[in-house]
């Protein structure tokens, strides 16, 4: 077969058109007038002149005998048809290709002596009664003949439909019937971008890739029509159709000079199902400063519904011009750019092909590993971010996910793993998101900021080919059975943020607009990452404080991660030589255990094992979630109120946990690494110390001298937490002596100040070291009495019954033990 650059032309000019389509014109209206006429043919035309002398001069009342039935007559006409060479053929050019036709015969020995076979049996199995597609890839036929190779990529419209003749011809010796046979190639070395399909690619084969941002209808599309003609109602052949509607040239019957009116035959038609892909250009491929471009694909066939909005596809096809619609433009000058799919395959897919050998002993080892394995594919998790050790282990756990269950009733259980990372500026959150939209295969990376409701749900826009109302999928519909990273989720509106409610526990969108309603999935993970409210972290407020959150988005989070910006020597000097190390380029700096690639293997191996929950983890999750709920009971410590997500929340890191360790059972090891972490999202706040220095009125109460023969310095303030145990059990204590009273029936009987303490005391004596720690503590629960009694007032110092009311309470002695107190009535332990 010459090389590419060899081939002749196709007759595509204008000029070359015009002229052959004159001659053919010519040649065919000469023979037909002879027919009409009754002209003797020249001797060379031997029979087939004869046969159209007899056929013109036959006379009137001979036409109307028995012999002149209209079945003859369609006899006599297809014979002299054939004879004349005038009987036009499916997908027969008027024009020989010899070179295509080589090429033909070099694709067809291709198919039939491929390597073991694969080809002939995959045309053998194609039904026999319907048209089918056979999938070549381009490296089988760069390995058999390179020439054919570059001569199919530089000429590809050209030998298409030869391609699908000897694929037809190598189907019919495998067994698989006659049908027609659609060819589709794949695997091209190197992928275009979209910015960089120009017209000088028009025509040629060539793969493109991005991301799918919406798909029509599936419609029929005439592909191959039988007209019939409107003047003497004879059949034409059946006429190829490409990019416009094609009516027959001329009607074949040798009487009829139809060329205008025509009917096109339904019956006998063969259609084919189409579809319209838009795909816009990956993130990576824009450039700065620039839109990202668009553009419309057509796939046909078989490869309708392969992709779906958000999958990063590849097709593989030519590039073709057609007429613009627009009305603005020069008649028949613009056009505009379109691609035509011979091949469309997502990119999980190609990714998700059988693994080879070394990497089946890769996940065979990593398997293997158990904790090890865990600790190192959480190292492996943005490699180039220093620390931050527990919240790569969620965003593993998040790759990993839970399992997906379904009840009885019908309802689905979330199994994707929500996290949301908070922290101070410069602490590499957006690093983090980008690291995981890039490695999940649905990975959508966006700015809560720049997004509204309708971007990261669905919108409802009207189609501009067909004016319908046509639904464009969201950030969240894009991330389906992936993760969406929303980078500064706090800017968000609170509007914007209602809109995810739905989609982030129920992972479903519903839609009701422009008569159009319906349901889409929405099932992924939410990556999400915030700034605090003041700019930094403020460890004295709460978390729902520090960020701008409803309660019903922080509940739908499963972990919490705060990341603060804290001084330390150490911490700052390994940060700093890490990043220094990163800007130089130097290997080690961005060195893991497993290169990303590997990463994406394991986490497609793990999510394929369903980890079931063993009885002894499940005691263990009861326990641990009763511990949390009695935590956070009636204080305020807590960043969120624990609730039965939370629970949720741990069963679904659990069943994460065991996927990375490879095993399919929890075990309660795998429940404790659950809870830790969840702990970890819990964040105590740190309050403002108490002051509980006495005023100026009132001197303090003296301490003890039997428990501090030397004086002590004496504190003026108590931290928040030590303040609150000794006001929580000072005030149980006199609420139990209150209760026990009323259940006597006797009146409300008080304690002294000494005995309280000294109750105190006992209940803590396993903290207290030394006398020192023990006279430390009977002050500071001395001084949280008189806090309680002279600022909060839930403590009421009451009068012995031999006391004289009339008495001067400034010059009455004091009891040894101090004064009598009392619980006030009207005081509640929760506060």
């Amino acid at each position: 077969m010459p090389p590419s650059s060899d081939l002749p032309p196709p007759p595509t000019s204008s000029l070359g058109v015009q002229l052959q389509s004159a001659a053919a014109l010519a040649s065919e209206t000469s023979v037909r007038r002879r027919i009409a006429e009754g002209d003797a043919w020249p001797s060379s035309a031997g029979a087939a002149s004869q046969d159209a002398s007899s056929l013109a001069t036959r006379d009137a009342p001979a036409r109307r005998a028995a012999t002149t039935s209209e079945e003859v007559q369609e006899e006599r006409a297809r014979r002299l048809q054939a004879q004349l060479g005038l009987l036009p053929r499916e997908g027969q050019s008027k024009v020989r290709d010899e070179a295509a036709e080589a090429f033909a015969v070099i694709f067809e020995g291709f198919l039939t002596r491929a390597e073991d076979g694969r080809y002939m049996r995959a045309l053998g199995a194609l039904r026999s009664d319907e048209p089918g597609t056979v999938e070549v890839d381009f490296a089988h036929v760069m390995a058999h003949d390179e020439r054919a190779a570059a001569a199919l990529v530089e000429n590809y419209v050209r030998l298409d439909a030869y391609m699908a003749r000897a694929a037809r011809r190598a189907r019919a010796k495998a067994g698989g019937g006659g049908a027609a046979v659609a060819v589709a190639v794949f695997g091209l070395p190197a992928p275009q971008r979209i910015r960089a399909l120009r017209a000088a690619r028009i025509g040629q084969l060539a793969g493109v890739g991005g991301t799918v941002t919406r798909t029509s209808e599936v419609r029929p599309e005439l592909a191959s029509g039988v007209f019939a003609c409107g003047e003497c109602g004879a059949e034409s052949a059946p006429v190829a159709q490409q990019f416009r509607y094609t009516e027959p040239a001329v009607c074949d019957n040798p009487l009829c000079q139809n060329r205008a009116a025509w009917t096109l035959v339904v019956a006998r038609s063969r259609f084919a199902d189409w579809q319209r892909v838009r795909v816009q250009e990956d993130a990576g491929d824009i450039p700065a400063g620039s839109m990202p471009r668009t553009l419309d694909v057509i796939v046909r066939g078989d490869m309708v519904e392969r992709v779906k909005p958000g999958d990063r596809a590849r097709f593989t096809g030519a590039l073709v011009a057609v007429p613009d619609a627009d009305p603005r433009a020069c008649d028949r000058l613009a056009h505009r750019l379109a691609f035509v799919a011979c091949h469309a395959e997502p990119a999980a897919a190609a990714d998700s092909a059988r693994p080879t050998r070394a990497e089946r002993e890769e996940l065979a080892a990593l398997a293997a590993g158990g904790a090890r394995t865990y600790a190192q594919l959480a190292a492996s998790v943005a490699p180039t971010v220093f620390g931050h050790d527990d919240v790569k282990r969620g965003l593993l756990l998040q790759l990993l996910g839970g399992v997906h269950k379904r009840t009885r009733e019908g309802m689905r259980l979330r199994g994707d793993i929500n996290v949301c990372v908070v922290g101070d500026p410069g602490t590499a959150k957006s690093q983090l998101l980008k690291f995981v939209a890039a490695l999940v295969p649905r990975g959508v990376f966006t700015s809560g900021k720049a997004s509204s409701a309708a971007g990261l749900t669905a919108s409802v826009v009207r189609d501009d080919e067909t004016g319908d109302f046509t639904i464009e999928a969201g950030a969240l519909m894009l991330a389906d059975h992936g993760v969406c990273c929303i980078d500064e989720f706090d800017k968000m509106d609170v509007a914007d943020q209602v809109a995810i409610h739905e989609a982030m526990e129920q992972q479903t969108i519903t839609i009701a607009k422009a008569g159009i309603h319906a349901t889409l999935n929405a099932r992924c993970a939410v990556l999400a990452a915030a700034n605090p409210v003041a700019g930094r972290y403020d460890r004295r407020l709460t978390l729902r404080q520090n960020v701008a959150m409803s309660a019903p988005i922080m509940s739908r989070f499963d972990l919490f991660f705060v990341v603060l910006d804290a001084a330390s020597d150490a911490a700052d000097f390994n940060t700093a030589r890490h990043i220094v190390a990163v800007h130089q380029r130097r290997p080690a700096a961005a060195a893991a255990p497993f290169a990303p690639a590997a990463l994406r293997r394991f986490v497609r191996f793990a999510r394929a094992i369903q980890p079931a929950l063993r009885e002894d983890a499940a005691r263990l999750l009861w326990c641990a979630y009763r511990d949390l709920r009695q935590d956070d009971a009636g204080a305020a410590r807590n960043a969120y109120r624990i609730t039965v997500r939370q629970l949720e929340s741990l069963i679904r890191l659990s069943e994460a946990l065991a996927r990375a360790h490879c095993v399919d059972v929890i075990t309660p090891a795998h429940v404790r690494e659950a809870v830790r972490l969840l702990r970890r999202s819990i964040v105590h706040v740190e309050m403002d110390d108490v002051d509980i220095a006495a005023d100026e009125d009132n001197e303090p109460l003296p301490a003890d001298s039997q428990l501090a023969p030397e004086p002590l310095p004496q504190p003026t303030s108590i931290r928040r937490d030590h303040f609150e145990r000794i006001r929580a059990m000072l005030a149980l204590r006199l609420h139990a002596v209150s209760r026990a009273d009323a259940a006597d029936d006797a009146d409300p009987e008080s304690v002294r100040r000494d005995d309280l303490v000294d109750w105190y005391l006992s209940q803590r004596e396993d903290a207290l070291a030394d006398e020192a720690d023990l006279a430390r503590e009977s002050h500071a629960a001395k001084m949280v009495l008189k806090y309680m009694a002279s600022v909060e007032g839930c403590v009421i110092a009451i009068r012995d019954h031999h006391e004289s009311p009339a008495a001067d309470a400034a010059t009455e002695p004091e009891h040894p033990r101090g004064p009598l107190l009392m619980l006030h009535p009207n005081f509640s332990l929760a506060s």
